[in-house]
């Protein structure tokens, strides 16, 4: 089978079929999204929060699994004997 050789009309009958597909299909309107939580904000909150688990855990791990008093967590004392206590384990 030997194919046509396309003419001018062929060809500009090929190119209105495209056309009127592309007008047929309805155009959907573009959906604009409206944030109600602005990006910083949520980056504001995710941070609060994280600053809220390491403080809650830091208590939960002091006072109930250490059996120390929670609110002693937030003394520089505490801190001080725990990185000596990590120290002079990493000396030996």
């Amino acid at each position: 089978m030997v194919a046509e050789p396309i003419t001018k009309e062929k060809n500009d009958t090929r190119v209105k079929r495209k056309e009127k597909t592309k007008t047929n299909k309805k155009k959907k309107p573009k959906r604009i999204r409206i944030r109600l939580i602005p990006i910083w904000f949520r980056i504001v909150l995710v941070l609060v929060f994280m600053a809220l688990a390491a403080v809650t855990g830091a208590m939960i791990g002091y006072g109930v699994i250490g059996d120390g008093e929670p609110k002693n967590v937030f003394k520089a004392s505490t801190w001080r004997h725990i990185v000596d206590l990590v120290q002079k384990e990493t000396d030996e």
